[in-house]
């Protein structure tokens, strides 16, 4: 697919087809993504691949902690709560997303089905889980998360699949070291669902709006 063309139509999707991606693919899109910008040439990242067996056990222990009611605890903190355009701007999406699922506001057991929904990373087939080194893990080199995250999402249109990067799924980080073993010295920092999309799904036809360039650009000397 052309870059651009990735760019423009690269969307969250929250429906996939129970198919598992094949190793080698998920590898190459991997390989792609590590030459994603990196501050100062730190590579901070660590990727944790997860499917099959470990992926299901995974979504079912973190539903559980979040049905039994445990605080969600990621290792980096969870976003604050929006105001002004940005909360406009989250609700539109919510609007969106909603309308599409036949989701009524006050209907609280639908909602919180999708909220599980997101726990279970969509129930996409496969995951990736982005960690970092405690130690390197200043604001810089979280941005290289973002940019790695974002080259993930872009490689894997090449190959015909869909993602949504999530931080509900890493709400547990203890859930997920027990299934992965990755070490307390590494930052867990968000999770990626992948797959082949399934678009009957009716969520998968939002595609967010972005505000105007003129917006939030101002030029100096251009």
């Amino acid at each position: 697919m052309d870059l651009l063309e990735a760019i423009k139509s690269r969307k969250s999707i929250r429906g996939y087809k129970p198919v598992p991606v094949p190793k080698e693919t998920l590898g190459r899109i991997l390989e792609i993504a590590t030459r994603a910008p990196s501050p100062l040439n730190v590579q901070p990242w660590k990727f944790t691949v997860l499917g099959g067996e470990v992926l299901d056990k995974l979504k079912e222990t973190s539903e559980e902690r979040y049905l039994a009611g445990v605080e969600p605890h990621p290792d980096f903190e969870r976003e604050p709560a929006l105001t002004g355009v940005y909360r406009s701007r989250q609700v539109e999406l919510g609007k969106s997303l909603f309308q599409l699922m036949d989701i009524a506001r006050e209907d609280k057991e639908k909602r919180n089905q999708w909220m599980l929904k997101m726990i279970r990373f969509f129930d996409a087939p496969n995951a990736i889980i982005i960690s970092i080194d405690e130690e390197i893990s200043g604001p810089l080199f979280v941005f290289g998360l973002g940019t790695v995250s974002d080259t993930i999402a872009l490689a894997a249109l090449d190959f015909g699949l869909g993602t949504i990067i999530e931080q509900a799924v890493v709400y547990y980080p203890e859930v997920i070291r027990q299934f992965t073993g990755i070490p307390e010295s590494q930052k867990i920092a968000v999770g990626i669902a992948i797959g082949y999309p399934d678009w009957d799904f009716p969520a998968n036809r939002v595609q967010s709006t972005r505000e105007p360039l003129a917006n939030m650009t101002s030029w100096h000397g251009v």
